[in-house]
C-alpha cells in the first residue's frame, strides 16, 4: 500500500426502495471523495442500495431486479475509487442474503453474506434473509479487509473468523437505529471485538429517518488498542476520511477527525427533528399544520417542526372553546410570533353547541361525561384534517407517550394526523426537552412550561384530575412497558397497589387506540408499534390477578 490509504466513512441518507436514487448518491459520493480526499475506498451503510429497512419490498422480485441493475451501473461508473456497498443478493422470497460487495475497476472483487440476522425488537430479518456462513477477507491495495454487517459485530464468531482468515482491518456496515443510550453500547461492544481480535474496526452507520425509525450516523473507528480515533458527526450525512498507515508489516494505524460529543437531551431532540424532517420530505408533503393549544406538548411539537422544516412550512391553529383560558390563547399567539409561523384562531363553541343540540335526543337523561370532552377534541380534529385536505399540509398529532399509554387521548380527535413526533416521548421528557430547547434560545413562553397541564375540555380541568403526577406515572409506565415488570413487582417496589392496577388496566385496554394512532419517532428501547405487539383482545389482565 501507499504510505497512506484513505478510507472514507460514507455516512449517507438513503431512501427505502429508491434503488436508482441511492445508486446516484453512491456515485456522487465516490466522485466527491476522489476529488476532495483522493480516496481509495468508501464504505457505505448496510443495504445501501435499498435503504433500511426495506421490509416486504424484499419479497418483490422487481426490487431485486432493480438492485442487480444498480450493481451493474456501479461497476460501470465506479472506476477511480473502490466502494463497499450493502444490498440484498439472491432470489426474493427464496434464497436471499443481506450482502455487501466490494466494487472496484469495473468488477466485484468480493461479496459477503451477513451471518447474524437480528429477529427482535424492530428487526425482522429472518423473515426475508438466510444466514451466511463464511467470512470474507478481501485484499485491496495491499490491505486485507474483513467485511461484516451490523449485527455480526455484536457477536464473537464473525469477527474471529475474519481475523483467522487474515484480516488486518474489520469493516462493519450498519443500519443501526437510534435509541437513548445506544451509542455507548455500540462503542463498548466494538471494544470487546478489538480486544478479542487485536484488529482495528471501522463502523459505518446510516443517517436519517425512515418511518418511525431514525438513524443517527455517528460512524467511528477504533484502533488496535480499542481507542477511538475517528468519529463522524451524528445526524449529518457526509464523507468522513480515515487515514490508514502501515507502521510495520503487522501493525496498521488509523487516524481521523473527532466530532464534538452531544449530550443525551441534544441527541434526543436532534433525533426528533431528523425523523420529522425526513418523514415530511421523503413523503413529499409540502408543509405541516398543527393545533397550537397553549400547552407544553403542542409547543414542543411546534419547536421541532420549525427546527426541522423552517417556519415557512409550518402553520398553527388555535381552536378555543368555552373552557380555554385566556392565557392559553395569549401563550399560543406569543409562541407563534416568536417563531414566525402563520397562526390563526378558529373558535369551536358554535360547532360544539350544534353537536350537543343534534345529539340531544340520544343524550337525554344521561349525565355530562367524557363524551362531551371527546366531541370538542373531534371537532378540532375535523378542522385540522379539512385544512390539510384543502392545502396539502400534513397534520402533526401532538400527543406524548404517557397519554398514548393510558389512553388519555381521543380517537379521531387529538390523535388525528399523519405523524406524531412525540409518540415515544414520556411527559417528563417533554418538559426536559422544552427546557433544553429554551436554553439555546427562548422560543417557548416560560409560562407554558410552568403551568399545570390541562386538556381544557371541562371547567377547571387538570391532567392530574384523571392521572397521577407524571413523574410517578412515567416511572411505572417505563417499568411496565419497556422492562416488562408485572403487577407484583411494581407493588413490591413500593408503589400503591390500587394505583398500579389502575395504570396497568389503562395501558392494556387502550391497545385498540394505539393501533389507530399515526406513526411516530422511536427513541426508546420499547416504542408503541413494531416494537411492542400486544393483542387487542386478551384475557391477560391485572383484574385476573387481583381477583
Amino acid at each position: 500500500m501507499a504510505n497512506n490509504f484513505c478510507l472514507i466513512m460514507g455516512q449517507i441518507n438513503p431512501i427505502v426502495g429508491d434503488v436508482a436514487g441511492n445508486v446516484r448518491k453512491i456515485i456522487k459520493a465516490a466522485e466527491q471523495a476522489k476529488i476532495e480526499f483522493n480516496a481509495d475506498l468508501i464504505v457505505f451503510p448496510e443495504l445501501t442500495l435499498t435503504g433500511y429497512p426495506p421490509e416486504d419490498l424484499l419479497l418483490r422480485p422487481g426490487l431485486i431486479k432493480r438492485v442487480n441493475k444498480g450493481l451493474k451501473k456501479l461497476k460501470k461508473k465506479i472506476n477511480s475509487v473502490a466502494v463497499l456497498v450493502g444490498h440484498p443478493a439472491g432470489t426474493a422470497g427464496k434464497e436471499l442474503y443481506n450482502a455487501a460487495s466490494l466494487i472496484a475497476d469495473g468488477q466485484c472483487l468480493a461479496t459477503y453474506y451477513k451471518q447474524i440476522l437480528p429477529n427482535y425488537s424492530v428487526f425482522d430479518e429472518k423473515r426475508y434473509f438466510i444466514e451466511g456462513v463464511e467470512p470474507c477477507v478481501v485484499e485491496y491495495k495491499n490491505v486485507k479487509f474483513g467485511i461484516t454487517i451490523c449485527e455480526d459485530i455484536w457477536f464473537t464468531a464473525p469477527a474471529a473468523q475474519s481475523a483467522e482468515a487474515g484480516a488486518e482491518v474489520l469493516l462493519n456496515l450498519n443500519a443501526s437505529p437510534f435509541r437513548q443510550g445506544k451509542w455507548q453500547l455500540r462503542e463498548t461492544e466494538l471494544q470487546q471485538r478489538v480486544g478479542e481480535t487485536g484488529l482495528p474496526i471501522v463502523y459505518v452507520n446510516q443517517v436519517g429517518g425512515q418511518d418511525e425509525l431514525v438513524f443517527d450516523g455517528g460512524s467511528f473507528a477504533l484502533d488496535a488498542n480499542g481507542e477511538k480515533v475517528a468519529h463522524a458527526p451524528k445526524w449529518q450525512a457526509g464523507l468522513f476520511p480515515i487515514k490508514i498507515h502501515r507502521e510495520s508489516s503487522q501493525i496498521l494505524s488509523l487516524q481521523g477527525d473527532m466530532a464534538a460529543p452531544q449530550g443525551d437531551l441534544e441527541m434526543v431532540y436532534q433525533a426528533l427533528v431528523c425523523g420529522l424532517r425526513d418523514y415530511v420530505n421523503k413523503n413529499h408533503f409540502s408543509s405541516v399544520i398543527l393545533g397550537l393549544s397553549g400547552g407544553i406538548d403542542s409547543a414542543l411539537t411546534l419547536a421541532l417542526a420549525v427546527d426541522a422544516l423552517g417556519a415557512e412550512k409550518v402553520k398553527t391553529i388555535m381552536m378555543p372553546s368555552r373552557y380555554t383560558a385566556q392565557i392559553s390563547l395569549d401563550d399560543a399567539n406569543d409562541m407563534a410570533k416568536r417563531l414566525g409561523v402563520e397562526h390563526s384562531v378558529i373558535a369551536i363553541d358554535s360547532l360544539f353547541e350544534h353537536f350537543i343540540d343534534v345529539l340531544s335526543d340520544p343524550f337525554e337523561g344521561k349525565p355530562v361525561d367524557s363524551t362531551e370532552e371527546n366531541i370538542q377534541a373531534r371537532i378540532r380534529g375535523v378542522i385540522l384534517m379539512a385544512i390539510s385536505n384543502k392545502s396539502g399540509a400534513m397534520v402533526l398529532s401532538t400527543g406524548n407517550k404517557s397519554e398514548m399509554a393510558v389512553g388519555y387521548s381521543t380517537l379521531y380527535g387529538d390523535m388525528a394526523g399523519g405523524f406524531s413526533p412525540l409518540k415515544d416521548v414520556y411527559k417528563t421528557l417533554v418538559y426536559q426537552l422544552a427546557d433544553y430547547r429554551n436554553k439555546i434560545i427562548e422560543i417557548i413562553p416560560p409560562r407554558i412550561i410552568t403551568r399545570p397541564p390541562s386538556a381544557e375540555l371541562a371547567p377547571d380541568q387538570l391532567d392530574q384530575d384523571s392521572l397521577p403526577a407524571y413523574d410517578i406515572l412515567d416511572e411505572i409506565l417505563e417499568r411496565y412497558i419497556s422492562e416488562d415488570w408485572c403487577f407484583e413487582d411494581l407493588v413490591a417496589a413500593g408503589n400503591d397497589a390500587e394505583l398500579v392496577a389502575k395504570i396497568i388496566s389503562m395501558v392494556d385496554r387502550n391497545e385498540y387506540k394505539r393501533r389507530q394512532a399515526p406513526p411516530g419517532i422511536r427513541i426508546t428501547d420499547r416504542a408503541f408499534g413494531r416494537d411492542r405487539r400486544y393483542p387487542i383482545t386478551s384475557g391477560y389482565t391485572v383484574k385476573a390477578i387481583i381477583e
